[in-house]
């Protein structure tokens, strides 16, 4: 059943969308990194709920967000594909997963929240530790980035799928991390476009399975989407002069504690 959302909130639901917005399209990362966990944590809303409502948000948001990075000619569209062809059907599994258990089930309430607060953890450590991984892993396998196979990229794509199916987390930052390691010489602004662009097919997919399973708020959509769509405009038109390495940082170690938090939940 597709559930109504308290509208007597949804003014904190249009600036938690503006904030949200603003952060995906400066930075790639924030969407279901922080509008999940806030929706959970902050407005009490059940988990399953929060992952269908936000995937369809992000859909929306960064096909906003790409249509301004594609238009700056910031979007690498071979990588986008490469990624698409493995998260494509490994978010299909991730719903029929969510389908076949139960949507409302103790175990998929479980597992969602297990697996949004370790992906949550994961995005915070490749943000605050990205140059250390990236080096460390250049020393270990030199030039890796530069002779990668294509199927690298597409088994980085299963993995982003089976993630944001279940928690719609990871697309942003680890996504982010995972191009920056394999295409360490495309600018960090090529990366950022790619990685929403790739967003857009992988959270729409999403998030028409959970709307089928009836998992999606639309009054909730609805406000969130009034805030995030200025959001990630002018996100994504400051996104050439934001302060990447100290917007990262403190975006790192928001989520860090955000997913320590949903873990003891």
């Amino acid at each position: 059943m597709i559930t109504i959302g308290n509208m007597a909130n949804s003014p904190a639901y249009a600036m938690a969308g503006l904030l949200v917005g603003l952060l995906v399209g400066m930075t790639g990362v924030g969407g279901g990194s922080l509008m999940t966990p806030l929706l959970v944590l902050l407005f009490g809303f059940h988990p399953t709920t929060a992952v269908g409502t936000d995937l369809l948000f992000a859909a929306v948001t960064k096909s906003v967000g790409t249509t301004i990075h594609s238009a700056g000619k910031t979007v690498e569209w071979r990588i986008v594909r490469r990624l698409a062809t493995g998260s494509v059907p490994a978010t299909l599994v991730g719903v029929l997963a969510i389908g076949e258990l139960g949507v409302k089930s103790p175990v998929v309430t479980t597992l969602i929240s297990l697996t949004i607060g370790i992906a949550l953890v994961l995005c915070a450590v490749s943000l605050l530790f990205k140059e250390w991984i990236v080096a460390a892993l250049n020393r270990k396998f030199p030039g890796f980035g530069e002779n990668a196979p294509p199927w690298v990229t597409v088994a980085v794509g299963v993995v982003l799928g089976l993630l944001v199916s279940l928690s719609s987390v990871g697309a942003g930052a680890l996504g982010t991390v995972a191009l920056i390691i394999l295409y360490p010489r495309l600018p960090l602004v090529r990366i950022v476009g790619s990685d929403i662009a790739h967003a857009v097919p992988l959270t729409l997919l999403a998030g028409l399975g959970h709307l089928y399973l009836g998992t999606i708020d639309f009054s909730l959509l609805g406000a969130l989407l009034l805030g995030s769509v200025p959001g990630i405009v002018i996100g994504s038109l400051l996104a050439r002069h934001a302060p990447d390495h100290v917007l990262k940082t403190g975006l790192g170690i928001i989520l860090g504690l955000v997913g320590v938090r949903m873990l003891l939940k």
